[in-house]
């Protein structure tokens, strides 16, 4: 597919320039509240203190407390960057790096490789017990080996489901809003774009909620 993207860098996929851009966005965006920090926040701060403060609270509703701290950075990150990404693709001229499947699988792999290491920091050996089902004895064993076989199988699925579903959401919504724009082009700007944030939001909110998920198992007892 022919890109049209408005910002084009030479031998540089449009999905990589974009995914630069949003971190710039993000970038310029912290230091600049940062930089204009008040005690009664208004304005930017106003609106990023509201969107930080709803994911941490969510993140600490679902992990374990000990662990909330440690694990919130990446999940905050990954929550903007995706939502960015999402709203850019709303943009004429525009595309969101999220209709790409290599942007959404390197944002799903980390969260994959993460969740392994903050459950070897807390469980160590044992976390082998996670994949090994409710029922431990000799006489078990085969209900054992296959239950492994299924968590195995099950664990190595994640990181494809959570790219999958992201870059199958993105970018079948950026071609059904290209089609009816093409077909309506006065009414859909008004009507679907509206339609458009909210899949861009929702989306970046599933993210964020499997990977909380996910981190959270991760460091629970085995049961």
């Amino acid at each position: 597919m022919e890109s049209h993207a408005l910002i084009h860098i030479p031998g540089v996929p449009p999905f990589v320039t974009y995914s630069w851009l949003a971190m710039v966005i993000l970038i310029t965006v912290a230091f600049t509240v940062r930089g204009s920090l008040k005690l009664v926040p208004v304005g930017a701060q106003n609106v990023a203190e509201g969107i930080v403060e709803a994911l941490y609270d969510f993140c600490k509703e679902n992990i374990n407390h000990h662990w909330v701290d440690s694990m919130f950075p990446m999940i905050g990150t990954l929550g903007l960057y995706i939502l960015t990404c999402n709203l850019m693709g709303l943009i004429p001229g525009f595309e969101a790096p999220t209709s790409d499947i290599n942007m959404t699988a390197s944002c799903a792999i980390p969260v994959f490789l993460a969740t392994h290491y903050f459950a070897l920091r807390e469980h160590g050996g044992s976390y082998i017990k996670h994949f090994l089902g409710p029922i431990r004895s000799i006489y078990a064993l085969p209900l054992m080996v296959m239950m492994f076989i299924i968590e195995f199988i099950g664990h190595l699925a994640r990181p494809v489901t959570l790219s999958v579903r992201l870059f199958g959401n993105m970018l079948s919504k950026h071609i059904i809003l290209s089609v009816l724009g093409l077909l309506a082009p006065a009414v859909i700007p008004i009507v679907f774009l509206g339609l458009g944030i909210l899949v861009s939001v929702v989306q970046a909110f599933v993210f964020v909620l499997l990977t909380t998920l996910y981190f959270a198992g991760a460091v629970e007892e085995s049961h």
